[in-house]
């Protein structure tokens, strides 16, 4: 991974609907270098996906980021359960305060609720810290 491969990376993640013929511009390369370069970045499992930023209040989505204190010796297990779920949107193992942060997003703060009632559940998972997202400022 070069420079330019980084400044791909940058220019996505500010605004993932940027074309191809965009970036070749800002970078001084060809359409193709860019396809060939991104689809190398999709294939390394560098870029993951593509995702919409949301005002969950606007469109009346309850959301949160919510810590995850779990079991050292049940951290994949847990991993691998709370991938399969559902309202959890994306998940970061980290240091710090919590092993797991976790993006829920649900229709209603009723299935926010359940939703970590069910993380909560999960073997492995010592407590939660659910931090209910009130408004989207950037």
């Amino acid at each position: 991974m070069d420079d330019k491969d980084i400044r791909i990376i940058e220019i996505l993640m500010e605004n993932a609907r940027v074309t191809k013929t965009n970036i070749a511009k800002e970078l001084n390369i060809t359409e193709a270098a860019v396809r060939k370069r991104i689809s190398n970045l999709e294939s390394r499992r560098i870029l993951l996906g593509y995702k919409a930023a949301v005002d969950y209040k606007a469109v009346g989505l309850s959301a949160s980021l919510t810590g995850i204190d779990v079991e050292p010796e049940n951290i994949w297990k847990v991993v691998m359960t709370l991938k399969n779920m559902e309202p959890i949107k994306a998940m970061w193992l980290t240091t710090g305060d919590h092993t797991l942060i976790c993006q829920v997003v649900a229709r209603s703060i009723e299935e926010l609720s359940a939703a970590h009632e069910r993380i909560a559940a999960v073997e492995g998972v010592k407590r939660i810290c659910p931090a209910v997202i009130l408004d989207t400022l950037k």
